[in-house]
């Protein structure tokens, strides 16, 4: 299966398509400037920031880390309409459970009233908070994760850019 070079979205069909880049969807596709310009980022600048931010303390609660990309994921539906979707967040292992229960218990609750979606989908959004909240799957205490690697790399890309800006119109 593929996955959004922006997000990290699994792609199960459709999605669009730019030269060598995918995207679940549009808003992931407007950001496609910026996944190109990651790119273009010096591998020993990743990995210093990346080192850093995974043995820094956690941005949410200040606590001690290993810090990564921890996924929540949720559901909810009202008779014929469903919606769900997953939140990435930087943080340690003990914030991301945090926000996997209270995702898992919103899903539980408000992610079955609609046949057939709602049935089929809360069950794997619950059963993926799961998954993250028990440790099965999920990024490694000992090193970093390749969604936290992307996220640094866009992270730098921004910075990057908005220096050119800054540089460009006077203020720099």
């Amino acid at each position: 299966m593929k996955s959004c070079d922006y997000c990290g979205a699994t792609i199960l069909f459709g999605g669009l398509k730019h030269e060598d880049l995918r995207f679940c969807h549009a808003n992931c596709f407007e950001h496609g400037e910026w996944v190109r310009a990651s790119l273009t980022i010096p591998e020993a600048d990743v990995e210093r920031r990346m080192r850093e931010l995974h043995q820094g303390p956690c941005p949410k609660c200040q606590g001690a880390g290993p810090v990564d990309v921890h996924a929540s994921h949720w559901v909810y539906s009202a008779i014929a309409w469903t919606s769900w979707g997953s939140r990435p967040e930087l943080c340690c292992r003990s914030c991301g459970a945090k926000k996997q229960w209270r995702d898992g218990v919103f899903s539980l609750f408000l992610g079955w009233w609609d046949m057939p979606l709602g049935f089929l989908i809360t069950p794997v959004q619950l059963a993926r908070n799961f998954v993250g909240i028990t440790g099965i799957k999920g990024p490694d205490d000992m090193t970093p994760s390749p969604e936290l690697r992307r996220m640094v790399q866009l992270q730098l890309a921004v910075e990057q850019g908005d220096r050119w800006t800054s540089v460009e119109s006077g203020r720099g």
